[in-house]
């Protein structure tokens, strides 16, 4: 059996993909302004969180100037702002703000990770690359042993789950629970800008997909 820190040492060093590779270190030789004094990771990103989890979050991609800057998904943008405050809420976080990879965040039964592992141009990645990648997630399912509940953030994150897990696939909608023989999958809208500052996802809506997940992670 692989361990995390060998598989997490391999998608480090991932370079399967060469659209994402080159679009990767392309962002973070190309800083934006306001991080232009920033040092960027610009590398595939692993996983992170609880190897005893029994909740498991799949998200779509690290984000050009979240993950790919910081070193850790959902770190570092507004989508990490709105995952760590509603995880520190229902209690699988340590603090409620994930801004820099050593600011101490701390999950608890919970380990987070993504269909993609390179921030993909418009958030966009290929059928091919989500496939390449696929195996990541395959060896992650492999070595957390615990996960009873796996929420997924955007139909991307749900299609492969079901894959994942060979289950075919159901209307993907938000806060919507799959009951399985070993495994139960939740759904809900990514905590990305285009919903939530639109409305389409108000905080409300997220904290109850997650008060979810923390009855289902209790039972």
């Amino acid at each position: 059996m692989e361990s995390i820190e060998s598989l997490n040492k391999k998608i480090a060093s991932c370079k399967k993909c060469p659209r994402l590779s080159k679009y990767i270190r392309d962002v973070a030789k190309n800083k934006v302004r306001r991080f232009k004094d920033d040092r960027y990771y610009g590398k595939p990103l692993s996983g992170f969180g609880d190897v005893n989890a029994k909740l498991l979050i799949v998200g779509l991609a690290p984000a050009a100037h979240g993950g790919n800057r910081t070193g850790r998904m959902f770190t570092g943008d507004s989508s990490g702002d709105w995952i760590a405050k509603v995880m520190y809420k229902h209690g699988f976080a340590s603090i409620p703000t994930s801004q820099r990879i050593d600011d101490g965040l701390i999950l608890k039964n919970a380990y987070i990770t993504a269909a993609v592992r390179c921030a993909p141009p418009q958030n966009k990645p290929t059928q091919e690359e989500m496939n390449t990648c696929f195996g990541y997630l395959e060896k992650e399912k492999e070595i957390l042993k615990n996960i009873t509940t796996v929420l997924c953030l955007g139909k991307i994150a749900y299609d492969a789950t079901c894959k994942l897990y060979k289950i075919k696939p159901e209307k993907f909608g938000h806060n919507k629970l799959f009951r399985y023989d070993k495994i139960r999958i939740l759904t809900s809208y990514h905590p990305s800008k285009q919903n939530t500052q639109t409305g389409r996802l108000t905080w409300a809506q997220w904290s109850a997909v997650f008060a979810k997940a923390k009855k289902l992670t209790m039972a």
